[in-house]
């Protein structure tokens, strides 16, 4: 019986910092090539060859704001032909901008506070600086950090998608990062100095993380897929969400034991024949 076709979409050569997309990509890939026939292809290349193919998996594709017109195209052709994709399309965190953490903020969720406008400037809690960033940024693209001072002038004129978000520098004791296939938790890793970010160290999660993470992957509207729930801990001992990435989170599988790279590996084979039955 001929294996179910998966067209695997990834920019190998994206260079990102404290990251090797390449190295993980061509590791998984190998690891679904023995429940499907797999075919790797540049982001920029999806929209053209996926017809071809009964799923696709887009993985470490790099941020698509630097071939947005092509995202959206291959969107929206996967969208018209009903074409199986991992992650499904409907995500409402990251891979539709950052809208969500300004609705979550102001929906009273734990995340950091959040807001848009110089007007709601007044709901955020004061402190010695502020962080700015894109609504449709990615990798900290566009990120800057502001004096209190400075906030109204760098927001006016910016609104709606196009515009920026503000959040308070936050004082963290450390950030941890939760990996989920479908709703299904499967390990977490976080940063033992917090100056950097990508030096990533195992995790284990208390049964209140858990709860935390697994809440805003139910919130999300994300079946078949992977999601990463980045967060960080307070001096008080809380943990907020940083960000919500149900696009393309990279997984630092390389930082994983073998029995969990295997046992992850396997939960992504399973979501990946449960979608393409659907």
């Amino acid at each position: 019986m001929a294996r179910p076709s998966i067209l695997y979409v990834t920019d190998l050569t994206y260079p990102a910092r404290g990251r090797r997309y390449g190295d993980e990509d061509v590791h998984l890939s190998a690891e679904l090539r023995t429940d499907f026939a797999v075919a790797l292809c540049h982001p920029l290349d999806a929209a053209g060859l996926m017809d071809s193919f009964d799923g696709v998996v887009v993985r470490n594709s790099g941020p698509v704001l630097h071939y947005q017109a092509e995202y959206d195209a291959f969107r929206a052709e996967a969208l018209r032909r009903s074409t199986p994709v991992f992650n499904e399309l409907t995500g409402r965190a990251d891979m539709a901008g950052k809208q969500y953490l300004l609705d979550l903020s102001a929906a009273g969720h734990p995340v950091i506070p959040t807001v848009g406008t110089a007007a709601d400037l007044g709901r955020l809690p004061e402190a010695p600086e502020y962080v700015v960033k894109p609504m449709l940024g990615a990798d900290s693209i566009g990120l800057e950090f502001v004096a209190p001072e400075r906030l109204a002038e760098r927001l006016a004129g910016h609104c709606g998608a196009g515009g920026v978000l503000v959040q308070p520098r936050i004082d963290f004791r450390y950030e941890v990062s939760f990996y989920f296939v479908d709703r299904e938790f499967q390990y977490a890793l976080h940063t033992p100095d917090r100056e950097v970010r990508w030096e990533l160290a195992p995790y284990r999660p208390g049964r209140d993380d858990l709860a935390f993470a697994q809440h805003f992957v139910d919130w999300n509207t994300i079946d078949h897929g992977i999601q990463r729930v980045d967060a960080c801990r307070t001096p008080e001992g809380d943990l907020l969400l940083v960000e919500l990435e149900d696009l393309n989170p990279y997984l630092s599988l390389d930082l994983l034991e073998t029995g969990q790279r295997e046992r992850f590996a396997a939960a992504t084979k399973d979501s990946l024949r449960r979608l393409l039955a659907r």
